[in-house]
């Protein structure tokens, strides 16, 4: 059992991401965690895996515990075997195996005598040949690298999983593999993901917000009509707290209004009877006092209407919707951008595609770039921007400007600021209000211009970066997004997606979201084998 008491989490700017978390999971449960980007989601996940600190509060469990991260390029510098926490078992094995049988590395690998055994065969189910557990994460694709975290489940064999956005960079075969063992699986599961068919397949959901964390008891599609029919319910109270204090100021009016007449006529039958000046004062003072105290209880009852009403409002959270709306490239549609004629690469002194590849790509097409993973398309597409030549055929490439989003959100610079961030693409010599004004449509509010780009969230990232092209002066005649809905909720897919079908210039993706690419309608696709 995993029970959360009382957790909060501020970050050291002193913004506070989320407090008073309560919640127990149950053993065997396999519960969704969902929320909006940026909601805490994954510093929630690392909190429980003992990876970062809570403000106030404990997480109280006396079980195994595994978390499976999201990855954007934090585990390059990392081997297999560091990545999966088992490098100084696999050194204390192969010391005894050849006559170091010191205590050190005796208590090191504590008789995990089958851990290199049994680290193969978990990698090999998840479809990865590796004999090497030394060999660089950096060399991985994106879907490898989750498939070595997958594969930790099989070596830790833990109690409870976490799961950060698991069939993310995953291709569709993968992903079926993902399915089945998450629900074949025994082990308690607390699953982060936006994949709605993953989502689906989990008999609980958690939805963290502001206002805390809040379990329904159905998977997602069932959180949606529940959600959807709370949302109503809120804003139709919201509706009617609204009417009653507009009657209430309405109501307060009136009865002063109707007291001032009353008091006013009262003073001139005052004065035409002769009433003495002393007394006269004594009639208005109390005349005074009789409005303050009407004014007064109508205004306690219009403060508690409207104290009401702004808590409600507070309840009803804002849709994270970001306003895109990118600029059209200048170059004239049908213009032939790059030619590639029968190339190849060699991996490992082998060609990395079994046929050479030929295709063409003109301005203003959407093209999808499909393959399992492993299967180059990254390295397809630093071909096609001329960031590495093949080994064989031949690839011209007309003159173009492009930006590329990849898997590791690598344009991001940790060392910068949001803001500074931004600013770095600010080739039009915008103010500071105005940059800051876009950063706030794309939901970085005042609070996070001055966060470490270093701790965004990988959607959060991803949306940094789509803001930064709605403050570059010019529009890129190529858009490359490599995996884009990876990190994004789904409500800013939705977005996405949008800004992307008003866009004329040139559109490279690769993604294996079906939904994705089923909107999207690319004019053509590109199969690597």
């Amino acid at each position: 059992m995993l029970t959360l008491q009382n957790i909060s989490y501020q970050h050291p700017n002193k913004e506070l991401l989320f407090e008073n978390i309560h919640y127990t999971l149950n053993p065997s449960e396999k519960t969704a965690l969902i929320g909006n980007n940026g909601a805490g989601k994954s510093t929630l996940l690392k909190i429980i895996a003992g990876q970062l600190q809570p403000t106030s509060g404990a997480v109280c469990t006396d079980v195994a515990v595994y978390h499976i991260p999201q990855h954007f390029g934090q585990y390059n510098e990392q081997t297999i075997a560091r990545a999966l926490q088992i490098d100084k078992k696999l050194v204390a094995l192969h010391a005894i195996l050849t006559g170091d049988v010191s205590e050190s590395n005796i208590d090191a690998l504590n008789e995990d005598w089958t851990i290199e055994e049994r680290a193969q065969k978990a990698l090999s189910a998840w479809g990865l040949q590796l004999s090497d557990l030394s060999h660089p994460m950096a060399a991985l694709s994106g879907g490898e690298k989750t498939k070595v975290f997958l594969a930790g489940m099989a070596i830790h064999q833990p109690d409870i999983v976490l799961m950060d956005e698991p069939s993310n960079h995953l291709d569709s075969r993968s992903r079926k593999l993902l399915y089945d063992s998450i629900q074949s699986a025994k082990e308690t599961m607390l699953i982060v993901s936006h994949d709605r068919t993953l989502l689906n397949l989990l008999p609980f959901t958690c939805d963290l917000s502001r206002q805390g964390l809040k379990l329904y008891g159905g998977n997602y599609d069932f959180y949606i009509k529940q959600k959807q029919a709370a949302d109503d319910a809120l804003l139709q109270k919201i509706q009617s707290q609204e009417k009653d204090l507009r009657k209430a100021r309405a109501t307060e009016r009136e009865a002063i209004e109707r007291k001032q007449k009353l008091d006013a006529r009262g003073r001139k039958k005052q004065d035409k009877a002769g009433v003495p000046t002393i007394m006269l004062n004594t009639l208005r003072s109390n005349a005074e006092k009789s409005t303050s105290k009407l004014r007064n209880t109508h205004s306690e009852k219009i403060s508690t209407l409207s104290e009401a009403l702004q808590q409600s409002r507070a309840d009803q959270e804002a849709l994270a919707q970001m306003k895109l709306n990118l600029d059209n490239s200048l170059l004239h549609r049908g213009k032939i951008l790059v030619t590639a004629t029968g190339i190849n690469i060699r991996h490992h002194q082998q060609p990395l595609w079994e046929r050479p590849v030929t295709f063409q790509v003109q301005s203003g097409e959407r093209v999808t770039i499909k393959g399992d993973n492993g299967s180059g398309k990254t390295t397809l597409i630093k071909v096609m921007l001329g960031q590495q030549a093949p080994d064989s055929g031949q690839v011209y490439r007309a003159a173009f400007n492009s930006v590329y989003i990849d898997q590791d959100y690598s344009l991001i610079n940790p060392r910068l600021t949001v803001y500074e961030q931004a600013q770095q693409f600010n080739t039009d010599g915008l103010t500071e209000h105005e940059i800051k004004i876009r950063l706030t449509r794309f939901l970085f509010s005042k609070t996070q211009w001055d966060t470490p780009c270093s701790r965004l969230s990988g959607g959060e990232k991803m949306r940094l970066l789509l803001c930064c092209l709605m403050i570059r002066s010019q529009a890129p005649d190529m858009l490359v997004l490599d995996e884009p809905t990876n990190n994004l909720d789904i409500q800013n897919v939705e977005i996405l997606l949008q800004a992307i079908n008003n866009y004329e210039g040139t559109v490279i993706v690769v993604s294996h979201d079906s939904n994705f690419l089923d909107t999207l309608g690319p004019t053509k696709v590109i199969e690597l084998g």
